[in-house]
């Protein structure tokens, strides 16, 4: 299975990444993961990627793209992958679909996770003392809900055009999550197979 996993941020993405990817033995990809280990490792990358997510912003498309081409090429990913935290822009989506349309691959879905916008704060802003995230204040936390409803949030129509988009309440426990989310799934696989028949 090919997924993107679209949501902003808080809506637990990276934690329904982790089941999704387990339960259907395929890379979870997660660009903040791959930048976060850049920081900690204060590569040329990670302190550029520091820089600009201080502040709240977000990493430029090339340099995204750039590593999201290079980690969908590696063995683990060509029988399918959950894209985490990309694409983020149109730009992206343009890159992705060049990059699957090179190697012969489709997507078969994208799972929106939608969530209550204050009650994320609140979680992030948890998650934050808790993890020692410094960078994660409430303003530059609500300043990434708002570039990604302006920014993010319009991916969801191209998706929604395509016919791939599937939005999943992404409040209540995380297994309540996971239950929809393979609910979406088993829908996706039944009419790929009913397609294939």
């Amino acid at each position: 299975m090919r997924l993107i996993m679209l949501g902003p941020p808080g809506a637990g993405k990276g934690t329904q990444a982790a089941l999704v990817s387990a339960a259907h033995g395929v890379p979870a990809i997660s660009t903040g993961d791959i930048f976060r280990a850049n920081i900690k490792n204060e590569t040329p990358l990670g302190l550029q990627v520091k820089e600009i997510t201080a502040s709240g912003g977000y990493v430029p498309d090339e340099i995204t793209n750039a590593i999201v081409r290079d980690r969908l090429a590696q063995e683990d990913a060509a029988h399918g992958f959950l894209l985490d935290g990309y694409p983020r822009t149109t730009g992206q989506v343009a890159a992705l679909d060049e990059m699957l349309a090179e190697a012969g691959h489709a997507l078969d879905a994208v799972v929106e996770l939608t969530v209550d916008t204050d009650e994320v704060v609140g979680r992030l802003l948890a998650r934050a003392v808790e993890q020692g995230r410094a960078d994660d204040t409430e303003e530059v936390i609500r300043e990434r809900m708002r570039l990604y409803a302006e920014e993010t949030a319009p991916l969801a129509a191209v998706y929604r055009e395509r016919g791939l988009l599937h939005r999943v309440d992404g409040m209540g426990s995380v297994e309540e999550v996971t239950g929809r989310i393979e609910q979406v799934l088993g829908r996706v696989r039944d009419a790929a197979s009913a397609t294939d028949a």
